[in-house]
């Protein structure tokens, strides 16, 4: 009776410093035998989970905890069970308390995070689970981290009563592994601990828009946190970033409707992460146009999404020679931020001092945030519009698998007109308290390392073909500060990871998605790593493989989850929303990618169904055969096409910049890769460069144009 007022004053107390708030509840949960997990942020979390779940259940603690007399009084208003992780008893002792009916509380991370990410998670916990088929009920906690009760330092925000918020999940199960040794068993267990513990993160997060997002994280990592840095060379605060915001998109809402897909043309810069943000907060849907796609691209961009009006800069045009390209736009109103910033007056200015304050206005999620322009290789590019709900769920998955801080700075140069460079490279740092410098142009491959170790950086992106020319002007000590390289948008080449970590001792984590979901549908981490592989999915999806005539090993991928797109806007139908559907029915979308999945739900990716040949009736994967040169000419660049053969259908021709490389060059590595021969090209054409997209991948619309044209 005692405890129990106890722990109702502790409620009571709780509600009124730190404003605890408990989602979810287990009405209906009738379990004999429950495990309850939580992830570990500070001092307070037993207390809390003691204070704010309707059981009484028993917590699992390390014995060296007891030995503390302070913790030892904490523990008094609760029941425990003290163990030592190195007896092989002690996971004996919590079974046979599960199994005995009583509920229990235990911390899988085995300790407090000192970085506010899920740190390490131990097997024990999950064999204990599987070993008993206990119902595992997960439960969020999301604020202690930001309390003087946590171990994170340095940057990371401390408050002296944050916001507190329980979030009581579905229960799930873990299954016990049927095969393997019992090391083997319990590792896998682990795993799948591990990925119910990403599920809970992930699933736990808000529903919110994008601009109220950003203001969140201004209260959360405060206004005076350095933030945002670009070519001017001067860095925005929050404070600064959230008054640029408000000013910009006061003004743009002035020249433009409410609903209006507005063109922003502009490149990395404070000025355009202001604008979207500034747009999004006043209703309008910021349109981001491939400043690369020349004046017929951008025309049939906003044609597509009906775009009206484009922002740009006089400057940024000048500078870039886009005259021409702009010319295009011919059907548009064209402004320019110049104007916009001359038109801002006293007033606005009074205005936004006092709405920096004020809470973000209520929003929908589901409705569109922005819109982004396939490259057009499957004809006219296509608008694909990204919900707030896409956007920032990706954000969520992302931060569920690896770890960010405010201790981290980004180096961004892809544009932000890319799917990875929108979402990876400039809202993730912006949402996650991390600080981020803009380059414009991913392109200066001397001038990029050279930033990433002036300006201290330590999370990188980019492709694979980036990725190789950053490593060859870079010195050996230019990334001695990165501690996350992210490569994607295009297969990374055994030659670059390898580059890499011999020359850096840089481990690639290469990762695999789509402008359709966001981007990201997977990615390798340093708690889930398998060389070769794209990593394994993101929390929150779904993933179907489905068979494809003439391809033996894998299938079509077909996913489903919260970070897919709204839907299409095309050329043909300007404006008309067409929602993601495929054979799976709606809501999935059909990647096109020939995808295998292993045992331990690695993805492997094959090729795009578009890229494989058939020859003389075999399916033949393009990718294989730039594998194929890659291994014969590691150090240069290779990409291959198809042209039509009258005799065999088609022929497989391959660019190369090797002048050196020959067909026997390729025959002897197919016989050591085993790669049958009808794989090897018979045509082999030397070029200085190889064409590329804006975003970095090797532009095979080209490639094809050319084999077809010679």
């Amino acid at each position: 009776m005692f405890k129990t007022l106890i722990r109702l004053l502790l409620r009571s107390l709780f509600k009124l410093l730190f404003r605890l708030r408990v989602e979810g509840g287990i009405d209906g949960l009738r379990a004999e035998r429950l495990l309850i997990i939580a992830n570990h942020e500070s001092f307070l979390d037993g207390l809390l989970l003691g204070v704010a779940l309707p059981l009484n259940p028993v917590f699992v603690v390390h014995t060296g905890v007891t030995r503390s007399r302070f913790f030892r009084l904490v523990l008094s208003l609760v029941d425990y069970l003290a163990v030592d992780p190195t007896n092989p008893m002690a996971m004996k002792s919590i079974v046979k308390l599960i199994e005995s009916g009583r509920p229990v509380v235990i911390f899988p991370e085995g300790r407090i995070t000192n970085t506010g990410s899920l740190m390490k998670v131990y097997d024990g916990p999950a064999f204990v689970a599987a070993k008993t088929g206990a119902e595992i009920l997960p439960v969020r906690l999301d604020g202690p981290s930001r309390s003087w009760f946590a171990r994170t330092s340095g940057r990371y925000p401390k408050q002296f009563l944050p916001r507190i918020t329980l979030t009581i999940l579905p229960t799930t199960r873990i299954a016990m592994p049927e095969t393997g040794s019992a090391k083997q068993r319990r590792r896998h267990a682990g795993e799948a601990m591990r990925r119910v513990m990403q599920e809970m993160v992930f699933s736990a997060r808000p529903r919110q828009t994008l601009f109220a997002a950003f203001v969140d994280a201004v209260v959360i990592y405060g206004r005076r946190r350095p933030l945002l840095e670009d070519m001017k060379q001067i860095e925005l605060n929050y404070g600064e970033l959230l008054r640029m915001t408000l000013g910009l998109g006061r003004v743009a809402a002035r020249a433009t409707r409410d609903g209006e897909t507005v063109g922003v043309l502009l490149p990395n810069l404070a000025a355009t992460v202001a604008l979207l943000f500034g747009l999004s907060a006043r209703g309008r849907v910021p349109a981001l146009l491939n400043y690369t796609a020349g004046a017929e691209g951008l025309s049939n961009a906003c044609a597509a999404a009906k775009v009206e009006t484009v922002i740009t800069s006089r400057r940024f045009i000048a500078a870039g020679k886009l005259e021409s390209s702009l010319a295009g736009l011919s059907q548009q109103r064209v402004l320019y931020l110049e104007d916009l910033a001359a038109g801002v007056s006293l007033f606005d200015k009074l205005w936004v001092l006092i709405a920096q304050y004020l809470p973000a206005p209520a929003g929908d999620p589901e409705t569109p945030a922005v819109v982004l322009f396939t490259s057009g290789s499957e004809g006219k590019p296509k608008g694909v519009v990204l919900s707030h709900r896409a956007l920032l769920a990706n954000i969520a998955q992302i931060r569920a698998v690896i770890d960010l801080s405010p201790e981290d700075k980004f180096l961004n140069a892809l544009p932000m007109f890319h799917s990875f460079g929108l979402t990876g490279g400039t809202l993730l740092p912006l949402l996650s308290g991390a600080s981020v410098f803009l380059y414009p142009s991913p392109l200066h491959y001397r001038v990029i390392p050279e930033l990433a170790y002036d300006r201290n950086c330590t999370v990188l992106l980019g492709t694979g073909t980036f990725l190789a020319n950053y490593a060859r002007f870079a010195h050996p000590y230019d990334f001695y500060r990165l501690r996350h390289v992210i490569a994607g948008a295009e297969k990374l080449s055994d030659a670059v990871r390898n580059t890499w970590f011999e020359k850096f001792g840089i481990r690639i984590m290469e990762g695999y998605g789509a402008t359709e979901t966001a981007p990201v549908l997977a990615v390798n981490t340093p708690m889930a790593f398998r060389s070769g592989s794209v990593g394994q999915l993101l929390p929150g999806l779904q993933a179907k493989l489905v068979a494809v005539p003439g391809i033996d090993n894998g299938g079509m991928l077909h996913v489903k989850g919260p970070n897919v797109m709204s839907g299409y806007y095309r050329f043909e139908k300007p404006g008309d929303l067409e929602p993601p559907a495929s054979e799976l029915g709606a809501g999935w979308y059909s990647t096109g990618d020939i995808v295998e999945i292993d045992a331990e739900g690695f993805l492997h990716i094959r090729g795009r169904v578009k890229r494989f040949a058939k020859i003389a009736g075999e399916m033949i994967s393009l990718e294989v055969v730039e594998k194929l040169a890659a291994s014969a000419s590691p150090a240069l660049m290779h990409a291959a096409t198809t042209r039509t053969d009258p005799q065999r259908g088609e022929a497989i021709i391959l660019y190369t910049t090797d002048a050196a490389l020959t067909r026997d060059a390729l025959l002897a590595a197919a016989r050591n890769a085993g790669t049958p021969e009808i794989a090897v090209p018979r045509e082999i054409r030397v070029v200085d460069a190889l064409p590329l997209l804006g975003t970095g991948k090797i532009d095979h619309v080209t490639l094809k144009k050319m084999a077809e044209a010679a």
